[in-house]
């Protein structure tokens, strides 16, 4: 049985804990850092946690005398990532060593954001066992940046922050999962091969050499509180258009950054069409797609429309030779989970 963790209420300083930890995807994005070693980003995002009927991290972890290291059954040696994790809990607890075993339910590296939920996971997993000051959201953030959003649930916010040292750059809660309960959530899964360029180094290049990205930087706040407000009101319409706007002109910074960097393939840009043709089809906005750094798109509908989008895209991109390979669907999520029983 596995309950939402609230840290408030969750007991702490345990000897051994599971937890389970949701995807999440920016309908505002995150590129480009102004610290690399503290994953601080020189924009804010938004994003929507999924539910994790289909996709999420689940991480175990004890207290041990040594850390060890298994991902999805592989003994793997710890990152430089999780030694910044585990670094900060090691400044309230020097003797913090971990046995981990993680796997998640989606591809890895293949821009279905599997490090925000892997180490969200275990973010969460050591604060549970060894109790610190710092807000999860932070822990998070030190593994992956984006992973500081997957420390909650439905709507979330991670603000970029001023201080040098990253405090305000943290991640809360806008709305509830419960705030929009028809929204739901097509994954479509393209191709589950690692991308060729990793988030974190098209980041940087992107930040050296694209002029795109500083226009980006500019604006990007006032898109946040204009989705921001399509969220609260519910307006679909205007919640659609501002985020395929948005992942639009993330893939178009990629594309002016020097070596131009392409995430998207030919299935994608095809999906891409067929949206705005379903949408042209209908008169407004019904459908919207998002994509991170990576070729799988992400739909995003009202339960009303699912069934027919779903079979458009079935009939376009899936069956024998299909170009889309699995499709995943999911509701708004709520926070993390941890295991209470067996």
């Amino acid at each position: 049985m596995y309950n939402e963790i609230e840290w408030n209420n969750t007991p702490q300083d345990k000897d051994e804990v599971t937890v389970r930890t949701p995807v999440n995807i920016a309908v505002i994005k995150y590129w480009g850092k102004r610290d690399e070693k503290l994953n601080l980003p020189l924009h804010s995002s938004l994003s929507v946690t999924l539910s994790m009927e289909n996709m999420y991290t689940e991480t175990s972890a004890r207290r041990s005398k040594d850390t060890v290291f298994c991902i999805n059954g592989k003994i793997e040696a710890p990152t430089k990532r999780f030694d910044r994790l585990i670094n900060k809990i090691r400044k309230d607890h020097p003797e913090a060593n971990v046995d981990i075993t993680t796997h998640n339910t989606f591809p890895t590296a293949a821009g279905l954001a599997s490090s925000a939920s892997g180490y969200a996971a275990l973010a969460c997993a050591l604060k549970l066992l060894y109790p610190t000051r710092s807000n999860v959201s932070e822990l998070a953030r030190l593994g992956s940046g984006s992973a500081c959003r997957s420390t909650a649930g439905g709507f979330v916010f991670w603000e970029k922050g001023v201080e040098v040292g990253g405090e305000d750059s943290v991640s809360k809660q806008l709305f509830s999962a419960d705030h929009w309960p028809e929204l739901r959530i097509l994954v479509c899964v393209v191709c589950k091969d690692e991308k060729a360029v990793p988030s974190t180094a098209g980041m940087q290049s992107t930040v050296q050499t694209s002029n795109l990205m500083k226009h980006r930087v500019l604006h990007v706040q006032q898109r946040i509180e204009q989705i921001t407000e399509a969220i609260r009101l519910k307006d679909f319409s205007k919640f659609g258009e501002i985020t395929m706007r948005d992942s639009n002109e993330m893939h178009a910074v990629c594309l002016d950054t020097y070596p131009p960097i392409a995430y998207l393939n030919d299935t994608s840009h095809q999906i891409i069409r067929s949206v705005h043709e379903y949408n042209s089809e209908k008169g407004e906005v019904k459908a919207a797609y998002t994509f991170d750094a990576g070729p799988n798109a992400v739909l995003f509908c009202e339960e009303k429309d699912l069934v027919e989008i779903r079979e458009r895209i079935k009939s376009k991109f899936c069956g024998d030779g299909g170009r889309v390979s699995e499709l995943v669907e999911c509701k708004i999520g709520c926070g993390p989970l941890i295991k209470t029983s067996s």
